[in-house]
């Protein structure tokens, strides 16, 4: 059984190189450029990990992997359309380099190129992956329309944040995990448990990566500390804080969410550690990492193939950037 980093060195050996025609390349070049920025590939080589679970790596796992890439930055790209983000990886997201419309059908063409990697597939498992490509793109899409709901809703409960984190982050996760399993000839049941260990460890990483961003390490975590805060976030502590606040802390944190002082990072965060917000979030992610181990348990294959897995959910969740 190979490690998330060998895993992560044979992905990039194979996706490497160019996605799309030379020609057109003012449609093409902004596409390539969010790829070349990087990023862990978590989501492709969960492919490979959840073949591996199984069997040995098919070639058609590589041209899934290569599909969930591509829809993954297919929707970074949009993403950063809607939140106006500046940068991204530390250097300048798509439409900010190549302008609002070209970056919209960049997005879109990798999209279509998605699909083109998935028709490469084997036959014997092509409707199957189809269908839970498409279910898992539409979820994405879902999710997302439910994180910019949020944004004008006075209260959000933590149900309905966890469903947008589920459907907007954790079901990519869940089944890129899944997609390799079918390629892997998982039985239904441990199609089932494979993809419940994904979702729960993608819910687990949302909370620690919300935590990260009020009490972590500016340099390690690689973000401004309390942009969450700064920009009104609805985030896991901003939820719990509404939730468990006196009245007084309550009314303090919407004056402090409506006036925007300077001084307003420093005070939501005192009023989250009277909260003990933090503590909260963190046995948050551990019950939700617990129940995402617990159900790599429950998949019927030697206990010595799935430590690759408990290794990439110690990674996600133990990070501090």
């Amino acid at each position: 059984m190979k490690s998330f980093t060998e895993l992560s060195k044979l992905f990039e050996e194979k996706f490497s190189g160019s996605h799309f025609p030379a020609h057109t390349p003012t449609l093409y070049t902004p596409a390539e450029y969010i790829l070349q920025i990087g990023g862990k590939r978590v989501r492709p080589v969960a492919v490979l990990m959840g073949n591996e679970l199984f069997d040995a790596i098919t070639p058609d796992a590589f041209e899934v992997g290569a599909a969930i890439e591509l829809f993954h930055n297919f929707s970074l790209i949009h993403d950063d359309i809607m939140d106006k983000a500046p940068l991204r990886r530390g250097v300048q997201t798509v439409h900010t380099k190549f302008g609002e419309s070209t970056a919209i059908l960049a997005g879109d063409v990798m999209l279509v190129q998605a699909y083109e990697y998935l028709n490469k597939i084997k036959a014997l498992h092509l409707q199957k992956i189809l269908q839970l490509f498409t279910k898992t793109a539409r979820e994405v899409c879902e999710g997302q329309q439910l994180d910019m709901d949020f944004e004008s809703k006075a209260n959000v409960s933590l149900d309905e944040y966890v469903n947008m984190i589920t459907l907007k982050t954790s079901v990519l996760l869940a089944a890129s995990l899944q997609l390799g399993a079918i390629l892997g000839g998982a039985s239904e049941h441990n199609q089932h448990h494979i993809y419940e260990f994904g979702k729960n460890l993608g819910i687990a990483f949302q909370v620690q990566d919300d935590y990260l961003d009020c009490f972590g390490d500016a340099e390690k975590f690689g973000k401004q500390i309390g942009g969450d805060i700064l920009a009104n976030k609805k985030t896991f502590l901003m939820i719990h804080a509404f939730e468990t606040a006196s009245a007084e802390q309550l009314a303090t944190l919407k004056k402090l969410m409506t006036d925007n002082p300077s001084d307003k990072v420093e005070k939501v965060v005192q009023i989250f550690n009277d909260c003990k917000v933090g503590e909260w979030a963190q046995q948050l992610k551990e019950k939700y990492l617990q129940t995402a181990l617990q159900h790599l348990d429950d998949v019927a294959v030697l206990s010595n193939r799935k430590q690759p897995l408990v290794e990439l959910a110690n990674y996600l969740i133990q990070r501090e950037s």
